[in-house]
């Protein structure tokens, strides 16, 4: 009988150690990725654009259009904009009555938040949407035809098919 080498009891014992893992994972001893989804439910979740520049004569995003999104500069796909809210970046006048004013040194800065819904994986550690775990603060883009802006996403919730508000009854998921 010839002696073993040194690769051959490392090559040896990795085979038996995944046979291990193997049956534990058959047996259900050990819990696999797709095990951990919870449900499949719709999302809506938020992205601040924060000083954007447009000089048009509109906000480029429209409601009920698509837009191409990237989460953490991976591709995912068009998802469908359920709100546009948008204004003039403003600024503190202590001379004004409103201490907010519309920023006259920066006429074409603007800050949005754009709404948008998707079906997402739910998991214990909250909703999977294209392979990333959807929470605020991610780094997403937005692009259109005529646009490209990087945003954070500022909300997620889950919501139903008939109403999507933020009065409590939706659950935060962020």
């Amino acid at each position: 009988m010839r002696k073993f080498s040194f690769v051959d009891v490392i090559i040896i014992s990795g085979v038996i150690i995944a046979m291990f893992v193997g049956i534990y994972t058959a047996k259900h001893f050990r819990q696999t990725a797709d095990k951990q989804i919870e449900a499949t439910s719709p999302i809506m979740f938020q992205v601040f654009l924060r000083g954007v520049t447009v000089t048009g004569e509109d906000f480029p995003i429209k409601i009920n259009e698509k837009t191409f999104i990237t989460i953490r500069n991976v591709p995912y796909t068009e998802l469908e904009v359920t709100d546009v809210k948008s204004e003039p970046r403003k600024t503190y006048s202590p001379s004004a009555k409103a201490l907010a004013v519309t920023d006259p040194g920066q006429p074409a800065l603007f800050d949005a938040v754009v709404t948008i819904k998707d079906t997402a994986k739910i998991t214990k550690d909250g909703a999977v949407v294209g392979g990333n775990k959807i929470k605020i603060g991610l780094p997403v883009t937005l692009e259109g035809e005529r646009y490209k802006f990087n945003g954070t996403l500022s909300d997620v919730r889950l919501y139903n098919n008939e109403t999507v508000d933020n009065s409590g009854e939706n659950v935060n998921l962020g």
